[in-house]
């Protein structure tokens, strides 16, 4: 540990108070304490989901002013404009991801399953919807935790608690979409989902690694991520039943990003 370097509580505390207000909307819209028809509320969810999502950037940015001053945010953002991420870092997550999502969505079937349908209209949306989960689907959470809050967790704690407080935070701040209806997430178990990007965490730290720690590297490598679910679901859309291609995504993430990190641990 680095005790000189300091905890990114600001970055953290703005992070969680822009999305959670915002998202504490939608929430109070899915109990009926906001009156609003299902139809108003069904047209907001992802507008509203995806404006909270900006959190992270928001957070970073807002840490940055304060820790270095004007100026800082621009280099900052600049600093994602590298794309020469090398290879490795192109094609390992895609391999990677695909496959276990693939494995989880598939293996079911050879114990009498039924197949799940791509969620996707067709499989030429594959390439757009990647562009948008990429940039406003998810990967631009990654402005925040890896653009900014990775570095110095790993700085004071090394990969392996870095990763895994990174992970539960990610996963706790995604908490209030359990609760707003229409939500993927509420198809989840909230501690599978925390195992899940405590895995995510790990595997986007190795790629941003192998990347000479080129922070587009996070917005790349979740864009994919989050793109698979529809491509290949591993969730059935139904509350209170058993999601056993769930289970076998979040173990094998999680697996995947434990014997990442081992393996890197063993080079350093």
């Amino acid at each position: 540990m680095n005790n000189n370097v300091r905890f990114p509580f600001r970055f953290f505390l703005i992070t969680f108070m822009w999305s959670w207000i915002i998202w504490t909307h939608l929430i109070l819209c899915s109990l009926k304490i906001i009156p609003v028809s299902d139809k108003l509320l069904s047209i907001l969810i992802i507008p509203v989901i995806s404006l909270g999502v900006f959190g992270p950037l928001v957070g970073a940015l807002f840490a940055l002013h304060r820790e270095q001053g004007k100026g800082s945010a621009g280099k900052f953002l600049r600093s994602f404009l590298d794309l020469n991420l090398g290879w490795k870092a192109y094609i390992f997550p895609v391999l990677i991801l695909f496959g276990s999502t693939f494995i989880a969505w598939f293996s079911p079937e050879l114990f009498g399953e039924e197949r799940l349908p791509m969620i996707l209209p067709s499989l030429w949306m594959f390439i757009p919807y990647l562009l948008l989960m990429i940039f406003f689907g998810g990967g631009q959470e990654e402005f925040g935790w890896r653009g900014y809050a990775l570095p110095i967790l790993e700085s004071k704690f090394g990969i392996w608690f870095a990763n895994i407080i990174l992970g539960i935070v990610h996963a706790f701040w995604h908490l209030p979409l359990f609760f707003i209806t229409g939500s993927g997430q509420t198809y989840m178990n909230f501690g599978g989902f925390s195992l899940l990007i405590v895995g995510y965490s790990f595997i986007f730290s190795w790629v941003r690694n192998i990347s000479g720690n080129r922070p587009f590297s996070g917005l790349y490598t979740h864009g994919f991520a989050n793109a698979f679910i529809p491509f290949i679901p591993t969730l059935i859309l139904q509350k209170n039943i058993p999601q056993p291609r769930f289970w076998i995504w979040v173990t094998l993430t999680l697996t995947i990003g434990i014997i990442i990190t081992l393996i890197r641990d063993k080079k350093t």
